[in-house]
């Protein structure tokens, strides 16, 4: 326990001292120094393996933090030279992690940045192959996704994957300089393509067998997490388990054979166990998951032999402590506390039970196990990753057996004749017939329950649900009365929760984190209204697909005009939720059942008011970006303003409007600065009639337009406002009541420093 625990602590310190001042690295580095003294004097070796592991622990999470791209040489160019170590191609482009050996910036003034691997993105690239090594000039930035609520976190992911950039390859005429060494992996998954098995069955022979779960392609994943069976695609503590229980069986029968007399008492068939373990882990390519499950194989092994063998929660802390030590981001990842927990509850499920025996007692156990599994892998996946698949338990009851104990030992039987493929499609009929009859039942289990995405605010009491239910269970000397009471009493309480609404006269501005777009999200407690949809990439993905799960109802959807930053989520929201009232101007060509907004036009609903500023009645601007539909929100005495994209021009005009009506000589509260930051937008005039409190500028970090202006921040920051943007704080919310403003952002980039306007480049961080 001591040595895991140092080397988690030692992973959370190198994350904060990594990306801090270089004076910080001294604390892991004193911390250490203590411990080992401390050691020496007491004669602790458990002491001192503690402390050298939360110092290793420490510097490599340090180094990989401190090697992350700096904000200063986002947008510049290296040549990097290197090796692929993984690749996702497609007829559009190649995407492949690398690890950089080399690097030379392409300007002299540069210097080359700590990163030692990148995520690069090659559009026409030529056949590559993982392995091979290249040399190209590339283009980097910041490794950042989108920011924003509830949503998925893809820097997050970046981090834990350990990538320390982005970026694409710009050079025409790159150098291979190596091709990729020999790979069992590779030569395998070539012979997959000329066997006679359906596209399905090959993708699932590859990922089940080998490891390759980049093979599966969409719709295979959307079924899987629809059912909560994405484990069983995964080189896992199932399959290197498997492959490790089946060669200690032939490893035993051959020292019974071979040793007669004392085969009972031989290491070798357990050792060679552990070993096919790690060759499976190999075989994969070492990639978290199955590095993971050969060490906590391995150990469980060695826990099992009972030769000089700790005992079972030993061998859950020994294995923990190797885990993180072997790979310090490994805290980070959800897999991690996954696969510790249901091996925990599985320990304290059957610590002082006698083994199964027999087919009847195995089936017996398989179902008590799924049954105190369940509850609790169900409140670590919906803590996770927020979403719950109703029929998970049902359907893994069956799948597990049949995917661990039938499919995988089938699929491995097929390579034995790999050379021979006519053969190899015979032994392989069965598995192809299997994948297509589970992929059936994993379907109609869809589409019956489908996955489940509860709203943030009820993730919490369910977990706290699911965890006593499973505890109930588990726990010995709990009385049958009492579950049969406490159990539904835990569903009836859940059920019974209602969502905190929000109050009268109060107000929730959401701009969303979507690059270089918009998105705005307007509540009150009687409307949902949504300003914008966000853009649309040339690859066809939509921001909007992933801020809310499906099913959402939007009483309005005003899209300001028809650019593709603004309206390209379109498509998504009129797919996945339900909009009751379209918006928009005249002249678009939106192909929307929509009304025209215009001067003077809106509605009201409670004490809100909806009013549309501009365009004028009747008047269809040539230019797209006059034709913006301008939003002004007033609930009581608070005020909010989206203006789209229209000119000076345009907001000359209805700033005449603002000061002689619901405005006056008052300041606005929040503004969505017009046109990104853009100098076509946020006049004098403007900036001088609103005054606002809280200026959100929507933009994309390092946009190649330089939005927002510096000229345009400035204007602001001179009016007394407060300047947020998109782009370095990430989805920005505000709350208005009658009594203030509480603002909230995904990112704090700027808390430790005040607004910082640079005329040269533009650099915008939030005021504190």
């Amino acid at each position: 326990m001591p040595l895991a625990l140092a080397a988690i602590a030692g992973a959370f310190v190198g994350y904060r001292v990594g990306g801090a001042e270089s004076s910080l690295w001294g604390v892991p580095w004193a911390v250490a120094t203590v411990g080992l003294l401390l050691a020496l004097w007491k004669r602790s070796l458990w002491g001192g393996l503690a402390t050298l592991a939360f110092l290793a622990c420490a510097h490599d999470v340090g180094q990989q933090r401190h090697g992350v791209l700096p904000p200063a040489l986002a947008g510049h160019e290296f040549v990097l030279s290197g090796r692929i170590l993984s690749l996702d191609a497609d007829q559009r482009r190649s995407r492949f992690l690398f690890d950089i050996d080399a690097c030379r910036p392409d300007d002299p003034d540069d210097t080359c940045p700590a990163v030692t691997r990148v995520r690069l993105s090659w559009y026409g690239a030529p056949e590559l192959q993982p392995g091979e090594c290249w040399s190209f000039n590339t283009r980097l930035r910041e490794p950042l996704g989108f920011a924003n609520p509830d949503a998925f976190d893809y820097g997050a992911w970046l981090w834990r994957e350990g990538i320390q950039a982005l970026g694409y390859v710009r050079d025409e005429s790159p150098r291979r300089l190596a091709g990729a060494a020999f790979s069992v992996r590779r030569v395998a998954l070539g012979q997959l393509k000329e066997m006679a098995l359906s596209a399905r069955g090959k993708r699932w022979l590859a990922a089940l067998t080998l490891g390759a779960g980049d093979r599966l392609d969409d719709d295979d994943w959307q079924l899987l997490n629809a059912t909560g069976t994405t484990h069983l695609m995964v080189i896992s503590g199932l399959h290197v388990g498997l492959v490790a229980t089946l060669v200690l069986w032939l490893l035993r029968r051959l020292s019974r054979w071979l040793q007669p007399l004392s085969w009972r008492m031989t290491v070798w068939p357990w050792i060679g166990a552990g070993a096919a373990a790690f060759a499976y882990a190999g075989l994969a390519g070492f990639e978290p998951p199955a590095t993971r499950a050969a060490i906590m194989t391995a150990i469980g092994l060695w826990a099992a032999s009972g030769r000089h063998a700790p005992g079972w929660w030993q061998a859950w802390w020994l294995a923990l402590a190797l885990i993180v030590i072997c790979d310090p981001l490994a805290p980070w990842r959800p897999g991690l506390w996954l696969s510790f927990l249901a091996v925990a509850v599985l320990i304290m499920a059957w610590s002082g039970r006698p083994r199964p025996a027999g087919w009847r007692g195995w089936g017996i156990a398989l179902l008590r196990s799924q049954w105190l599994l369940a509850p609790f892998m169900a409140a670590a996946v919906l803590l996770a990753f927020g979403r719950l698949s109703p029929l998970a338990p049902l359907v893994n009851l069956f799948a597990v057996p049949l995917v661990g104990s039938v499919m995988v030992p089938l699929g491995f039987v097929g390579w034995l004749f790999g050379g021979w493929p006519t053969v190899a499609s015979w032994v392989w009929w069965p598995f192809d017939h299997m994948v297509a009859a589970l992929t059936v039942v994993l379907a109609g289990a869809a589409d019956g329950l489908p996955l489940w995405t509860p709203v943030s605010w009820w993730r919490w009491p369910i977990a706290a649900a699911l965890l006593l239910w499973g505890l109930l269970w588990l726990l010995p000397g709990v009385e049958r009365s009492t579950r049969a009471w406490a159990c539904p009493s835990l569903l009836i309480l859940v059920m019974l929760l209602r969502a905190p609404g929000l109050e009268r006269n109060h107000l929730i501005v959401t701009v969303y984190d979507v690059g270089q777009g918009q998105l705005v999200e307007l509540e009150t407690r009687d409307r949902r209204v949504l300003v914008d949809t966000g853009p649309r990439f040339g690859s066809g993905f939509m921001p909007v697909s992933l801020l809310w799960p499906p099913g959402q109802r939007f009483d309005d959807v005003v899209v300001t005009h028809s650019d593709s930053d603004h309206s390209g989520g379109i498509a998504a929201l009129r797919r996945d939720h339900r909009v009751e009232r379209w918006w928009a101007p005249r002249g678009n060509d939106l192909r929307l059942p929509s009304r025209p907004c215009e001067a003077g036009g809106g509605w009201r609903d409670g004490e809100a008011f909806w009013r549309f500023l501009s365009p004028p009645a009747g008047d269809v601007a040539t230019n797209a970006n006059d034709r913006s539909c301008v939003l002004l929100v007033t609930l009581g005495a608070r005020r909010v303003l989206i203006t789209g994209d229209a000119g000076v021009g345009r907001e000359h005009v209805f700033v005449k409007s603002l000061e002689s009506g619901p405005l006056g000589s008052r300041r606005l509260d929040v503004l969505v600065a017009g046109h990104h930051g853009s100098v076509t937008s946020s006049s004098p005039t403007l900036v001088a009639a609103t005054r606002p409190l809280e200026v959100i500028f929507s933009s994309g970090r390092g946009n190649p337009f330089g939005h927002p202006a510096p000229a345009v921040v400035q204007r602001f920051v001179d009016a007394g406002s407060r300047v947020w943007s998109t782009a370095y704080d990430g989805a920005v919310r505000i709350l208005l009541t009658p009594s203030g403003l509480k603002v909230s952002t995904q990112r704090h980039p700027g808390w430790s420093q005040r607004l910082a306007v640079d005329v040269e480049d533009v650099g915008v961080e939030s005021s504190p």
